[in-house]
């Protein structure tokens, strides 16, 4: 468990109605995170993704631009407790 990191990104910007939370979702996959991203009702969304550092750490880097039709103003990160997530099964959007 030592091993794992959990970040809380806030992403704002254009980021909802542009394929956001899939494209983030595939990425998380590709790098073998566990997490979710969300929709938030002010209009950022919110992704949560549990994995190694590395991996944490790259997802973190694609949010900075996310996928082609997005625009991201900017990303807020704060740690998060891996072991409050360590259960969750995959990468989810919701």
């Amino acid at each position: 468990m030592s091993s794992l990191v959990c970040r809380r990104f806030l992403v704002s910007g254009k980021v909802q109605g542009v394929f956001f939370r899939a494209s983030t979702a595939r990425q998380a996959e590709q790098l073998q995170l566990r997490g979710w991203a969300k929709n938030l009702p002010d209009g950022r969304v919110e992704v949560l993704a549990l994995g190694s550092l590395a991996a944490v750490e790259q997802l973190a880097d694609w949010l900075q631009r996310g996928p082609p039709r997005a625009r991201v103003n900017a990303v807020e990160v704060s740690e998060d407790a891996a072991e409050d997530h360590h259960t969750l099964p995959d990468f989810r959007t919701g």
